[in-house]
Formats: C-alpha cells, structure tokens, sequence
C-alpha cells in the first residue's frame, strides 16, 4: 500500500499547490476551517489530527457570495457580458466523511435531475477531494446515523492515519489515481494498519423518520419544538450541506452585475412575496421547514437526508436545539393518534 510520512505532507501540499488550490483544514484567530495553502496561511496550524473545523469546506465549491455575469443597459436593450464561471484547478485536502456527504448533497442539488448549476459544475469538474478518514467520533457526532460511513469518506482519496507510521494513501478514483501519480516522490510503499474505529457517543435512530413525517405536517410537536429557536438562522450558515441562496443585481449607471449570496430558510424574508403574503409568517412554519427538508423532503427526492450528521448545528445554536433530540422526539409521536 501507498503511505505519507507525516513530516512530508507539507512538502506534498506545496507540489499539489504548484498546479492546484489547495485548501486545508487550518486553525485561525477565530477557530477553524479550511483555507487556501498558500504563503499567508502556511504559518497557522495545520488541523489534519482533529475531529472537524469549525467551518466545512462547502465554499469552495458553492462560494458564500458569488458574482454570475456582468450585464449593461443599452436604452431599452440589456445585453449580458462576461459569464464569472470559475473552472480553475483545486485540490480540497483533509476531508472528513460527514463535509464530503454534504459535497454529494451538493452535487445532486446543482447537478441533477434536468438541471445543471454551470457556475457549481465549472467548480466541481475541476476539484480533487482528498479524504480524511474518522476513527475516533466526538461527543456531536452522530454521521452514522445518518447513513455516513466516517471510516469511509467519499472522495477520490482516502487517509487514514496510522499513527507515527504516517497516513496510509488510498486512492478511490482516476482524477485521485492521477494526483497520486503526480506526488509520487512523497509516497513510501509500506504495509500498515488501520486503526481500530470507536463507538459514537451519541445515538440516534433515523430510520423511519422521513415516512413518518409524511404525516406530520400539522402535528402540534412543531409548536412545541421551535419555541427554543430565535431564527437566527447561524445553523443554516454553518451547516456543510444547506444550499440556499439569494439573488441580486448591482448596478451603478448603466452597468452593473449579477451576484447570488447564501440565504437562509429561518429568516421570514426568505419566503416573503411581492404581494405582501408569506406562506411562513412565523417561526413556526420555518422551524418546521428546516427539518421536514433535512429529514423527509431531501430524502424523497434523492434517497437519503440532507443532514450529514457533523453536529455543527447543535455546537453553534445559541438556544441549545439539536437536531438529534428533535429525532428522538419524532420517534416517540403516536401516528395512530388522530390530529
């Protein structure tokens, strides 16, 4: 098998970052997350050991503000000019299998089913995702519950971190095949061990959720449920798998350009319409929005939920709601109880 000794992988982000962004799981002033590998990052702390980073590393492929196309009034005419589709070469290093779950979630939102993102696509044809396999799950942690196998993160590379012996190198794919053939110097042949996964300490039962939840659109467990929640929408924002976003023009004179920039489904204006109704005035309805699409919608559409198990949204949420407790209490409903 193919093995990293663990005193070359900068060495072997540098090459990577000669033909590549590399992006990789650092500490900053204000926590953690991935950043470009670069002269201005180099000297932060490199966070291959940890559990997770505060912040996942969906930007890089769907950016928190992004500029779409350029556009210029002509009298009555408005004619579009430069498209801003980003295609450029990057390398996202040091995935863990719940934020490369939410990348899937991501690709078959901006890729599938009749309609292709070009701005996601030109981003996604382009990047090369080296996982970081989980052994030892954390007090939020719950990925398995949610159909993710932490051992074994969906990406074209796999680490695994074998201890003083270094990380074994498992490729998954051709675009890894090709990167591993392009750092092959850094690469040692060795036989070396996995180690040992660990049992996650929070336990959750999702299955049957999404059926149950067909029949639970008017259960009064929502009102009960949100009355913690201030919609301040921050697990929206730290979520690796939520996609929502908003679109806007800016204009000075004649010109101007199209940008789209994250949203969140918690916040009243997300839904308002220019009528002046709202088919979720309150926070009720949007509390019961976010995890009807976390937990059933997401899944009838594409065959598994959208909430990927890394326990962000639990770590951030200022009123202590977890999504894993919100579980546990749409198991205990009694569905033969009429509404």
């Amino acid at each position: 098998m193919k093995v990293l000794s663990k005193d070359k992988v900068t060495a072997l982000l540098d090459k990577i970052a000669q033909q590549a962004a590399v992006f990789v799981p650092m500490a900053n002033e204000n926590g953690s997350g991935f950043y470009p590998w670069n002269d201005e990052h180099k000297t932060r702390p490199l966070l291959l050991n940890a559990l997770n980073v505060y912040t996942s590393p969906k930007y890089v492929l769907f950016p928190q503000t992004e500029r779409m196309y350029d556009l210029k009034q002509q009298g009555q005419d408005l004619s579009i000019g430069q498209t801003h589709e980003d295609g450029s070469k990057r390398v996202i290093f040091g995935v863990r299998a719940c934020d490369a779950r939410a990348i899937r979630c991501l690709d078959d939102v901006f890729l599938t089913r009749g309609f292709v993102d070009s701005f996601y696509q030109a981003r996604r044809d382009n990047v090369t995702l080296i996982g970081n396999a989980c052994y030892a799950p954390g007090v939020n942690c719950f990925c398995e519950a949610m159909g993710v196998a932490m051992t074994e993160p969906e990406t074209d590379i796999i680490l695994r971190d074998a201890g003083d012996e270094g990380y074994i190198w498992e490729v998954k794919t051709e675009p890894g095949e090709k990167l591993t053939q392009a750092v092959a110097e850094f690469l040692s042949d060795k036989e070396l061990k996995a180690p040992e996964a660990k049992a996650f300490q929070t336990q959750v039962d999702y299955a049957g959720v999404a059926e149950k939840l067909k029949g639970m659109f008017d259960d009064p467990i929502w009102e009960r449920m949100s009355q913690p929640c201030v919609n301040c929408g921050a697990c929206t924002y730290i979520c690796p798998s939520c996609h929502c976003f908003d679109i806007q023009v800016k204009m000075w004179g004649d010109q101007g350009y199209r940008f789209r920039c994250w949203d969140s489904c918690m916040y009243a204006e997300y839904t308002a319409e220019a009528g002046g109704g709202n088919p979720r005035p309150t926070g009720v309805e949007r509390f019961r929005n976010r995890f009807l699409h976390k937990l059933q919608f997401f899944n009838e559409r594409y065959g598994y939920a959208l909430c990927t198990g890394c326990g962000r949204c639990t770590i951030v949420c200022p009123t202590g709601v977890r999504i894993t407790d919100i579980i546990k209490e749409i198991k205990e409903v009694d569905s033969s109880v009429e509404l």
